[in-house]
């Protein structure tokens, strides 16, 4: 069965490209020329589509709204969907914040249909990993917190800690590296989805800021991500 791709895009000559190079991939695609239009397809077919490609700058609401939406609805399957974001702007802190905001990946335009095509195949397969429950037994737990690597969990208290891909990629670098000072390039390579940058500092304590923000009690007194003043970030072993 073809795999169903929303795509939500305001320029009709690149919505265009785009979903005849899906179709002629496989794919059946749904296109929105707003975004409440992409929002309310979405609702219509919740079960039916399984990744939405998002563009950044629209007429009616930019695609930080849209996404905030999709992430925000807790009423039905839609804020789980895969989001993969398209971005005019070069600035590392929109694309982080695109990043944070719940989107999985994004792809700078100009680019080949073919990059977005395997961005695509990358993003769905990757959510379409069973999450088998004999992988709980396979955690990394550091206090009340518990990293599960094989179905991408997170829970503290036994609660579930919902993160975004590049945060959990992140959390779960520094929990297979524990105890070790990791300087910001290390970080920034440990997320493989993220172009290199001339901002990596910046980029990498954006993510870190928001990471610590759904993991730490107190974020402004972390106790889990600790800073090393000029060099890094340490994932404290010994945690309550």
């Amino acid at each position: 069965m073809s795999k169903q791709i929303l795509l939500i895009e305001d320029d009709p000559d690149l919505a265009e490209l785009i979903s005849d190079y899906l179709t002629m991939n496989y794919y059946d695609v749904h296109h929105a020329g707003l975004g409440q239009e992409g929002l309310d397809i979405l609702d219509t077919k919740e079960r039916d589509i399984d990744l939405v490609v998002l563009d950044l700058m629209l007429p009616d609401m930019d695609g930080m709204q849209v996404c905030q939406k999709i992430r925000g609805n807790k009423n039905n399957m839609t804020n789980k969907v895969p989001i993969i974001m398209l971005t005019a702007k070069g600035d590392t802190t929109d694309r982080v914040l695109g990043l944070e905001m719940g989107a999985d990946d994004y792809i700078a335009k100009p680019f080949e249909p073919r990059e977005l095509l395997a961005r695509i195949r990358a993003v769905v397969r990757r959510h379409e990993q069973p999450n088998q429950a004999d992988s709980q037994s396979d955690s990394l737990t550091f206090g009340r917190l518990s990293v599960f690597p094989d179905s991408h969990e997170v829970t503290i208290d036994e609660q579930p800690v919902r993160l975004t891909t590049h945060q959990f990629q992140l959390l779960h670098y520094f929990a297979t590296h524990s105890g070790k000072v990791l300087n910001r390039e290390q970080l920034w390579q440990a997320m493989p989805n993220d172009d290199s940058s001339d901002n990596i500092d910046r980029a990498i304590d954006v993510h870190i800021s928001r990471l610590r923000a759904l993991i730490e009690d107190n974020p402004r007194q972390p106790k889990r991500i600790i800073t090393v003043r000029g060099v890094g970030y340490q994932f404290a072993t010994d945690q309550v």
